[in-house]
């Protein structure tokens, strides 16, 4: 039966032994695999186990803590202290990083920075290094107070036209920018809860009242730079009165035109209108150079009464030579002597021959076309 398998080992029943480790001496035989083995063999087959992998790493590190090993490859007990110093010492430079770079500010020459106190406004520096406590305590915002910005309202498009109503009730489409800078980063910021949309607002509404005060025709032509003018003053104003902290640098109308379905109509009333004003304009050209000669004459006049003060006759007989001689110079002319003799000199006809020479020798214009 010690060869057999399926046997009891050791020579006895598996059940007795006298409680003896080796089973009375003899050695084990083979185990019958159908049967459950018993705890007291299952105990006796166990051998004591090295230190796992994940042990040796879990006491390496604690070693590079401070803690130290038992010698058997057990874990020893750690350091806390040595462990907490080197905590204290990581989180303390943290802090200390973050304290530096969040109290050094660079500062650009053309910006200026706003410095807030747990939310609330504390001061406002310039350009430069700046340093502040540490964020949250103190926070900066930077602000550039010499860009000049462009705020478009309208559009040239025919489907977003802007209209307002002029002084004789007719409607234009409006389009201009609004160019302004912030002087007071302090006001900008605090004041008003939406800036840019309240400059849009008061734009709008200078513009509509501005506008208001002119007709069609000055506000399409010669009032454009008077509007601009008043719209910047009237939102410089408001603005001023809401301490807004921001300048309006100008005003730049870019389209001024009539509703899309009566601008062909109103191109006509434009061009007679230029017309008109075209002709105004050449009567009073006219009536500057007539003005103009009758000064001339008056000034000569004074000068030849001067004259005639000084000679009264011979002045008298050089203005008759003088009148004669222009009166008498595109007329024929009959000379009569004295003593009842009446010779005929055709002064005229000599003169129409002499000219007549001249007109024939003049080149004949040469032919158009090629003819």
């Amino acid at each position: 039966m010690a060869n057999n398998p399926w046997g009891p080992k050791g020579g006895d029943d598996g059940k007795s032994g006298g409680g003896s480790g080796d089973g009375g001496g003899k050695k084990p035989g083979p185990r019958n695999p159908w049967v459950s083995p018993d705890p007291v063999d299952i105990n006796r087959a166990r051998k004591p186990r090295g230190p796992s992998a994940l042990d040796e790493l879990l006491r390496k590190g604690r070693g590079s803590f401070g803690g130290g090993g038992d010698g058997n490859g057990g874990g020893g007990n750690i350091n806390f202290g040595d462990s907490a110093k080197l905590w204290k010492w990581g989180i303390l430079g943290v802090v200390v990083i973050w304290g530096l770079f969040s109290s050094i500010h660079i500062v650009p020459p053309e910006k200026e920075g706003v410095v807030t106190r747990l939310g609330s406004y504390s001061r406002t520096v310039g350009p430069g290094v700046k340093l502040t406590w540490p964020a949250p305590i103190e926070r900066i915002r930077l602000e550039d107070v010499r860009a000049i910005r462009t705020m478009p309202i309208g559009s040239p498009n025919a489907t977003d036209e802007n209209f307002v109503l002029t002084r004789d009730q007719s409607l234009v489409d409006l389009a201009y920018e609004v160019r302004w800078s912030v002087r007071d980063p302090q006001l900008f910021f605090f004041q008003l809860a939406d800036p840019e949309g309240t400059i849009r607002e008061v734009a709008e509404t200078s513009m509509r009242a501005t506008v208001a005060n002119f007709d069609l025709v000055q506000a399409i032509g010669p009032g454009r730079v008077d509007i601009e003018a008043q719209v910047q003053q009237r939102m410089q104003a408001l603005l001023n009165e809401y301490r807004a902290g921001v300048t309006i640098q100008g005003i730049a109308i870019r389209q001024v035109d009539p509703p899309s379905e009566v601008d062909e109509a109103f191109k006509a009333v434009t061009a007679a209108q230029q017309q008109r004003e075209s002709a105004i304009n050449e009567a009073r050209a006219y009536e500057a150079q007539v003005l103009e000669g009758a000064r001339g004459q008056t000034a000569a006049f004074d000068k030849i009464y001067e004259q005639y003060k000084l000679s009264p006759q011979v002045t008298r007989q050089r203005l008759y030579y003088e009148t004669m001689e222009r009166v008498l110079s595109n007329v024929d002319k009959t000379i009569v002597e004295p003593r009842g003799v009446t010779p005929y000199l055709p002064l005229p006809e000599v003169q129409r021959r002499m000219k007549a020479p001249e007109a024939t020798s003049a080149p004949a214009p040469a032919p158009k076309g090629g003819q």
